[in-house]
């Protein structure tokens, strides 16, 4: 009998805490699956929900949204991968409590025309404010649909003007054990770092993001401001960024330095590309029972895939 350690055992497969303390609601459900077809839904949340949401964001309509179901509030905010807090996916809600993310400053430099430091609220004052309705996958096997709120990365590119001399941009978050106690622990080489090429950092879809469900960041979800790459997995939408530098390299990343076997610098959602220790070709969206389908590109492949024109996407996975 092969018995499996739990670091071999992605998160979708490991039965959601809301069903196996409420046995009889999910024995109840199944009868109705079997009786009337009636799809079970499994909520992932603690019973006690922790949330934390502030300030109210004026938004406008995007062109970018999904039309899929959004995942509920609760669970977005209760179910979270935020190794700086906790490696526990239910703990970062509660750590987050008295996480400050103001003041806040994102320092801008490397190979621009001119350096800045903005004050967050400079920061979204850059561009209107969209509520983009994006999937994100993780690279565990579960995905969530989420209506982020921030606008286009280019936005801020743009007012940076970079030089010829930039061809990826790097992200930072911050590094503060005080706040973050995630960081005592040696899981990755901290501060948490991520890199896009050029290109993909000003793709329309790559968000700089400062909320979701129409305010501001809750704090277990990257407070005050993360990037979401809705077709890459979603270790890749770095949060709670301190600097944004432009460099003429390859950025070392985070998971990437951890485990470079495992976690490519691309990182595009590939339902062909297997993880070492599981497979990438389904996924469990969080809500629902059974599971999907992963679609190649996260299901943005028509907007983004010409940008990998040519590319082994096995090799440069």
């Amino acid at each position: 009998m092969l018995i499996k350690k739990a670091s071999d055992i992605p998160s979708s497969e490991i039965t959601p805490k809301s069903i196996y303390m409420n046995r009889r609601s999910f024995l109840s459900g199944a009868a109705a699956f079997a009786a009337g077809m009636t799809m079970l839904g499994c909520e992932m949340v603690k019973p006690s929900e922790v949330v934390h949401a502030n300030t109210k964001l004026t938004t406008v309509k995007s062109q970018f949204s999904t039309t899929e179901p959004e995942t509920p509030f609760k669970d977005i905010t209760n179910y979270n991968n935020f190794y700086e807090f906790s490696t526990d996916k239910y703990g970062p809600a509660d750590l987050a409590r008295n996480f400050r993310s103001r003041p806040w400053k994102v320092k801008v430099g490397g190979a621009v025309a001119q350096k800045k430091t903005y004050e967050i609220d400079d920061l979204m004052k850059l561009a209107p404010l969209e509520e983009r309705i994006y999937r994100l996958r993780c690279v565990e096997g579960w995905s969530m649909v989420i209506p982020w709120v921030g606008f286009s990365l280019s936005n801020l590119i743009n007012q940076m003007q970079p030089t010829s001399k930039a061809k990826y941009v790097k992200f930072t978050t911050l590094m503060d054990m005080t706040q973050f106690p995630g960081q005592r622990s040696q899981v990755l080489d901290w501060p948490y770092t991520e890199g896009l090429r050029m290109d993909e950092a000003m793709h329309p879809l790559t968000l700089l993001t400062f909320g979701l469900y129409g305010e501001t960041l809750p704090n277990q979800d990257g407070a005050p401001v993360r990037i979401v790459v809705p077709w890459k997995y979603g270790f890749k939408s770095i949060k709670s960024i301190v600097s944004i530098d432009f460099v003429g390299s390859e950025p070392a990343t985070a998971w990437n330095t951890a485990a470079p076997n495992e976690y490519g610098f691309y990182s595009n959602v590939n339902p062909n590309v297997d993880h070492p220790r599981w497979s990438q070709a389904t996924e469990r969206r969080i809500g629902e029972f059974f599971k999907r389908k992963t679609l190649i590109f996260n299901g943005y492949g028509d907007q983004v895939a010409s940008m990998y024109n040519g590319m082994d996407l096995k090799k440069y996975f």
